[in-house]
Parts: structure tokens; sequence; C-alpha cells
């Protein structure tokens, strides 16, 4: 059983700023914004949800299917997906453009600001969802505009149960593209402030949101996460972290997590719970794809 896994490939700059955004920006003086940081700590990762979430799902054992573009600066991230075993079968190379690109910096609290160039992401429409018989899972996570739209539809159409997590792409959306998204899907998976402006955009609650599909799942970071069912609420607590060193790609960790578990069929809490012990393993390694996995410790 194969997961079909829709988003982007990306290259990351990590940048790590020493002190705290807070205080380096004044809300009063937001009309003459001009600041300046220094990070004494860069570096250049493999990136993007449609790599991370393979990278998780594969470390697990699952069988993941990249659905992404990269540009002509691609070839070394092909590379390294075939060198881990996931299938580059549906990576389109776009000439004459660079790979997404995402410049992210990190302050000492874990806040993020990013700045990110979407280069060939804008091309991953131009690649369809298949109707076959291996493909029984997908998910639909932040991507071009226009791919995350057709290929909704596309899953839909071909009978293939998929999970809408539109992360940072759900502004793009108004309330009727935002409601048609959760008719068509199966889950739904949002951090605490996506949720909010889901419901705000929607006018529908967590509830409410809940009864459309299987399940919706609420991350609510160092907190756990809220797994909504039929309208009924249950908490999920977080796993402690051996180390707090670095929040980027921890959210497509527990997204491959919960993959997983939906490959296999387990209740949806179950899923969370397994998505909060990786996010753990995840936040305290540098990078989006540095963590290791021991399934034994997992009981897998």
């Amino acid at each position: 059983m194969a997961t079909l896994i829709c988003g982007s490939l990306a290259f990351d700059t990590i940048m790590s700023f020493e002190g705290r955004f807070a205080e380096q920006i004044l809300p009063d003086q937001l009309h003459i914004l001009n600041v300046s940081f220094l990070v004494p700590g860069l570096r250049r990762d493999f990136g993007g949800c449609a790599g991370n979430i393979a990278y998780s799902l594969k470390a697990l054992g699952g069988e993941p299917l990249p659905m992404a573009a990269v540009g002509s600066d691609g070839t070394d991230y092909l590379q390294r997906l075939e060198a881990l075993g996931i299938s580059t079968e549906f990576v389109r190379a776009v000439g004459e453009t660079y790979t997404a690109q995402a410049m992210i910096m990190t302050d000492r609290d874990n806040n993020q600001i990013t700045a990110f160039h979407p280069g060939a992401m804008m091309q991953a429409h131009l690649t369809p969802v298949p109707a076959r018989s291996d493909i029984r899972l997908g998910i639909i996570a932040p991507d071009g505009r226009d791919a995350m739209l057709q290929h909704a539809e596309q899953f839909q159409a071909a009978g293939i149960p998929f999970v809408f997590d539109p992360g940072q792409g759900l502004p793009m959306f108004d309330g009727s593209e935002l409601a048609r998204f959760v008719e068509q899907a199966s889950w739904v998976t949002v951090n605490d402030y996506e949720g909010k402006m889901l419901s705000d955009r929607t006018g529908w609650t967590p509830a409410e949101i809940s009864r459309r599909v299987q399940g919706l799942v609420i991350t609510l970071g160092h907190e756990g996460c809220e797994v909504w069912v039929q309208g009924e609420v249950t908490r999920i607590a977080a796993v402690q972290a051996e180390a707090v060193v670095d929040p980027t790609g921890c959210g497509d960790a527990w997204r491959g997590a919960l993959l997983y578990g939906l490959e296999r069929g387990w209740p949806l809490a179950r899923c969370a719970e397994l998505g909060n012990r990786i996010g753990a393993l995840k936040i305290a390694q540098r990078g989006p794809q540095n963590y290791q996995v021991d399934l034994g410790a997992l009981g897998l």
C-alpha cells in the first residue's frame, strides 16, 4: 500500500538568531520596519513538505510516493530520495527555474520567520493524481495553489481517501474553497492558528468540521493535540523531547507518522500519539530530515 504525498520539495536555508524577535521588532514602528538580524548559525538542508513527510513515513516503514516538482538544481535532491529508497516516479523536473527555496530564521524561543520562493513548485499541478490500485491513501500538503485545488479533485475522482493539511498554504483560499477541500477530504489536520483561520473562513466550528470528515486533528505544539471525531474531542498529550534544538520540519514529521497509522487502519487518536512521538524525535535534531527512528523503541 502506497501513500501519495502532494506537496513541495525545497532546499531549506536555516539561520539561528540568538536573540528574540519580540525584542527587535517594535509594534508601534511597524509602518517603518527596518530590522537586521545577526545569524551566527547557518546551514542548508533538504526540505519541503513532501520531502519531509516522505522521510518520516519511510523511516517508519511506510511506502511514500512524493508528488512534487524540482528545478534545474534538483539533481541532488532526486539522488537523495533514491538513496533513501523513496520513489521519484511522481517528481517532475522543471527546467529554467529553481527548486523551491525556504529561508528560515529561528530565534531563541523557537519562533520562526520564513521567506519562501516557490520556483518549480508552481508547476506541480502539471502532474495528475493517478487512479492506481496500489495507491490507497494521499495527503494534500502545502503546495502550489493550482496543485492543491486540482489534486484534491483528482483524489476524490480516483476514490482515494486523503488528508487535507493546508499548513502555511491555507491563507491562499477563501471560505468556499476551504469548505470544498473539507467536503472532499477524509481527514483534516491543522495547527491551532490554522484551525482558527479555517473556522473563521468556513464558518464551521471544529466540532462541525469533524462531522464532515472521518476526523480532525488540531496540533498544539508542546501541548499535544486535539483529536475531533464526530463532534467529540480527545486531548492527546505531548511527548517530552530529549532536547529542543530545531522545530523546522516537526509538523511534517508528525504528518508522516499520521499517514503511517492511517495506512494500517489505526484509530485517529493512536495515529496522533505516534505523531507526537516522532515530532519529539525530530525537534531534538537540527534540520527536517536528520533524525533517526528506532522502530523497536516505538514498538513497531
